[in-house]
């Protein structure tokens, strides 16, 4: 249900001048998270192009008041130094990649930039990425910085993935025409997985140019995170069945399965020992009861191998790495009957 509070801020902005020059819009989606989007915005305004230069679309899927409280606290400032902030409440749709989507719709610059609201950017951030941009690519990846502690969790290293990803929302840069052409962010990645994947692939297959930018860079620190957080993130993977169906060979030839082949492993493992249990045929129980137990034993060593040690983490990947591998499969099979296509 819409806040009414929200639903009176639709597409209020702070405006520049008319007639300014516009480079560039940056689209971020943010979802209750005001303290980080502020952190978000103040590395934004301090930017090395000309305010007139670029705008700032704020879509808030979660149109919470508190989030608006961020842009409108500083709304005479911004106006008076010549800055463009419109804030999006995002009512018709749910997910970054839908709330993207209506961020494009109100932008009026020739390129889109993309970042989310956990993030920091460099100062020359958009500089360097519209420089990427001139020498005619159709989008451009940038540098995503992922800052780790000494004895990083298994949650931190995972996030700290986002550094050696190809191309991902957190940090590029599309052509609007190039964007349209890709038909946009496809609004069934309801989460933030593969949508970022699902728009590359679409860039590519439309005949369109991906170029890095390694010195366009954003530090994306790692949010804190619950007990057993690996389990509940086992939902997305369903996402990669719809990313499969849509682009099997660039999924097959530029996207590394997460270990799928060793939890199928561990679950037939574990579910011919129970079956044996059940028949009375005890040998046959122990046998796979031994492999499912030396199977999921080398999960958690894998996870645990180049992360803390420390002795809560411990229990927590011991406790999850039994969890994994039956949810990761179900939610994968889930999404192979969602979508339509078969998905192992």
């Amino acid at each position: 249900m819409t806040n009414p509070a929200s639903a009176r801020l639709a597409d209020r902005s702070v405006s520049p001048g008319s007639g300014a020059p516009l480079r560039v819009s940056v689209v971020v989606p943010t979802y209750k998270r005001p303290r980080m989007l502020a952190r978000c915005l103040a590395a934004l305004v301090m930017q090395s192009l000309p305010p007139a230069a670029y705008e700032i679309i704020v879509c808030d899927d979660g149109c919470d008041v508190d989030t608006y409280e961020v842009i409108a606290s500083r709304a005479a400032e911004l106006e008076a130094a010549g800055y463009r902030i419109v804030y999006v409440p995002v009512i018709d749709t749910r997910g970054p990649a839908g709330a993207r989507n209506r961020g494009f719709s109100v932008s009026r610059g020739e390129i889109i930039a993309f970042t989310d609201d956990d993030t920091v950017p460099d100062r020359r951030w958009l500089e360097r990425g519209l420089a990427a941009m001139r020498d005619g690519a159709s989008a451009v990846s940038g540098r995503i910085q992922v800052p780790l502690p000494a004895d990083p969790t298994d949650y931190e290293l995972d996030a700290a993935g986002l550094s050696r990803s190809e191309f991902a929302t957190a940090n590029c840069f599309v052509h609007r025409d190039v964007f349209e052409l890709a038909g946009g962010f496809d609004t069934r990645f309801t989460s933030a997985w593969r949508e970022d994947s699902d728009l590359q692939f679409s860039i590519l297959r439309a005949g369109g140019t991906i170029e890095r930018a390694d010195d366009a860079v954003v530090l994306h620190p790692v949010r804190p995170a619950h007990f057993g957080v690996s389990v509940s993130q086992q939902r997305k993977s369903q996402f990669d069945a719809l990313l499969y169906k849509k682009h099997r060979m660039l999924y097959r030839t530029r996207v590394t399965p997460r270990r799928p082949w060793l939890y199928y492993a561990i679950v037939g493992c574990g579910a011919a020992a129970l079956l044996a249990s059940m028949s009375g045929s005890p040998p046959f129980a122990i046998v796979f009861g031994v492999a499912w137990a030396a199977l999921t034993a080398s999960f958690a060593w894998q996870r645990l191998r180049a992360t803390s040690h420390a002795a809560p983490h411990v229990v927590e990947m011991i406790v999850t790495s039994v969890a994994i591998p039956p949810l990761s499969l179900f939610w994968r099979l889930y999404g192979a009957l969602k979508f339509r296509v078969a998905f192992l």
